[in-house]
């Protein structure tokens, strides 16, 4: 089989038997056409059964030349799934992938922001036009829900209830969950609905909840570029990500006694194993104030600076 028509066959089973996301059908189908593109650029090779493992060496020391350990780890994911799809199949006899471990990385910590830095970064936006509560608007949710920026992107109006306070969104796997949103958030998403929405919708009526100036939905890129031009003009000095709210959206519920497994919940983690990485960014805190608070902690610090 062509490697073009064992891609398009993955394709439809990605999107019709596995039910997977826009967004993730996306992300694998990019990784394995980078792939088959390589083998096809470099050994002209067509027939998905020509591939060897030689190949793919070639390709993950291409990768390491110019990509990081995630971005392989990632291709690697990609090419792993499409190989067992093809065995499934039986439109190959060996998956060479098989032969392929996953090297064990180094697990970092994600990066959280401290409550009076939140309260520093929404402080700096302030409300005066559809742009700014629209901008408002889509930090609050992010930090107030703990939701995926592309979760975010994709709430439709219908999928927010300011009077009850909770939003209705589609994570992985297109699994539906509802989150709870505070006063603050409603009162804000009250305000730009009422107000500012209209003036963005362009093209007459739109179902989505956020809008480009252009009367677009909102994607991940467009919030990126919001978000980075929000940081620039406060007044902290670190890089922010819009997954950064999310992990200080769980570490801030974690640290003020919230159960792990309601966490788990709103996060739309499929197993628990996942949320509790936040239970040691929460301990990192403690030990963090720990040593700046304890008293014998303290006359050490005194006695170093006097050394």
């Amino acid at each position: 089989m062509k490697c073009k028509d064992a891609l398009r066959e993955y394709h439809e089973y990605m999107i019709v038997e596995k039910n997977y996301s826009q967004h993730t059908v996306a992300a694998y189908q990019r990784d394995i056409s980078h792939f088959l593109d390589f083998v096809y650029q470099t050994y002209q090779i067509q027939s998905i059964e020509d591939v060897t493992q030689d190949h793919v060496y070639a390709y993950l020391k291409r990768l390491h030349q110019k990509h990081s350990d995630t971005t392989i780890d990632r291709h690697m994911i990609s090419l792993r799934q499409f190989y067992q799809f093809l065995m499934k199949e039986k439109i190959i006899s060996k998956n060479m992938m098989s032969a392929f471990d996953m090297p064990k990385r180094k697990k970092y910590l994600p990066q959280v922001l401290s409550e009076k830095e939140v309260m520093a970064l929404l402080d700096s936006i302030e409300v005066k036009d559809a742009t700014s509560s629209r901008n408002r608007c889509m930090v609050e949710i992010l930090y107030a829900c703990g939701l995926r920026v592309s979760e975010m992107c994709h709430l439709t109006l219908q999928n927010v209830n300011i009077q009850k306070g909770f939003v209705r969104c589609i994570g992985k796997g297109n699994k539906e969950r509802i989150v709870p949103m505070n006063n603050q958030c409603c009162v804000l998403l009250k305000e730009y609905i009422e107000n500012y929405r209209d003036t963005l919708c362009l093209y007459g009526s739109s179902p989505y909840l956020f809008l480009t100036q252009k009367g677009k939905p909102m994607t991940r890129d467009d919030f990126y570029h919001i978000l980075q031009r929000i940081v620039q003009k406060s007044p902290l000095s670190k890089h922010i990500s819009p997954h950064t709210l999310r992990h200080t959206f769980a570490t801030h519920l974690l640290e003020h006694d919230a159960d792990l497994r309601s966490i788990q919940e709103m996060l739309g983690h499929s197993d628990i194993s996942t949320t509790t990485i936040y239970t040691h960014v929460s301990q990192r805190k403690t030990i963090e104030d720990y040593r700046q608070l304890h008293p014998r902690m303290q006359e050490r610090n005194k006695k170093n600076e006097k050394i």
